[in-house]
């Protein structure tokens, strides 16, 4: 089996690549240094050459504060046509299976009950409208070619090399800084990048068809105060948060005019992951505690 691996020197792409590379697997890495921009009219059909399996990391990631004029346009031509593009020359390669990292922003942005593969889409911000734009292309391609997909659809990702939000949190709790959450009640879940890579394994390994969508979590749920309480633990440091009334904070988000931070902290969003479960027997390796200690002990050995 060969793979080529998109994004390979990303967060993603790192962990999975050591991990493959540990199993003895034959791999093809797409990075930035060692390949063109990926756009829609990319030239894959020499990387693709003797390609079994493709797991396309490769993406623009979402975030809070986006600079681009037109937000939707740029997240389509890297998440959507990108990846449609690299799909259509696969399956003419001959390639037999694309895995693609989707997101469960694609399910919305949280509800009182746990996402499963059969609710209904809805995504609302550029970010998700590409990604679930892309599904909808590849279950297409899928359908008029013999190229088997399988989309996962993760919440937020932590682990060894993790940026973004999590590692601001992680330094601020660090630091110390007054965090007013302690009164948050909404449920979380997460997913450690080793669960991840291991869930890829795990698909990897599988030999039927599948042309299925997996939503794929850790298998606790977490408060955004009991997170914070166990980063304290883990660095060894004083637990900084305190506590204000939830409409308080609500109010207080409002004022600030900021009503996506508002609803990633005061909304549940949690994840069924049964699907993955029961159709390949996936298990988590690593529980939400065991995750956090490997992220923080990385993050410490980071400063040394």
């Amino acid at each position: 089996m060969t793979i080529l691996i998109t994004g390979s020197n990303g967060f993603v792409g790192t962990c999975l690549t050591e991990k493959l590379q540990s199993t003895g697997s034959f791999l093809k890495l797409v990075n930035r240094q060692n390949f063109e921009d990926i756009t829609p009219q990319t030239n894959w059909l020499a990387a693709c050459n003797n390609v079994t399996t493709i797991v396309h990391l490769a993406a623009r990631v979402h975030m809070m504060k986006d600079t681009a004029s037109d937000p939707l346009t740029a997240y389509r031509e890297a998440n959507t046509f990108s990846t449609l593009n690299l799909a259509r020359q696969a399956a003419t390669a001959g390639v037999r299976r694309f895995i693609f990292l989707s997101s469960i922003k694609v399910n919305g942005e949280g509800q009182e009950t746990p996402y499963t593969e059969h609710d209904i889409p809805n995504p609302t911000d550029p970010y998700a409208i590409s990604k679930w734009e892309a599904e909808q292309g590849l279950k297409k391609i899928a359908a008029q070619t013999n190229m088997d997909i399988v989309i996962l659809r993760p919440p937020l990702i932590y682990g060894p090399y993790v940026k973004a939000n999590f590692l601001k949190l992680i330094q601020i709790v660090e630091k110390g800084y007054p965090l007013p959450f302690g009164s948050i009640t909404a449920q979380r879940s997460l997913l450690y990048v080793g669960n991840l890579t291991h869930a890829i394994q795990t698909i990897l390994k599988y030999p039927k068809i599948l042309n299925k969508t997996f939503l794929v979590s850790d298998p606790q749920t977490v408060t955004l105060p009991t997170l914070i309480r166990m980063m304290a633990t883990e660095l060894d440091c004083k637990n900084p948060l305190i506590h204000i009334s939830p409409v308080l904070l609500n109010s207080l988000f409002k004022l600030l005019n900021k009503k996506n931070l508002q609803q990633r902290l005061m909304q549940s969003l949690t994840i069924n992951s049964q699907g993955l479960e029961n159709i390949l027997q996936w298990r988590a390796p690593y529980s939400l505690e065991q995750g956090l200690r490997l992220t923080i002990s990385s993050y410490l050995q980071s400063k040394h």
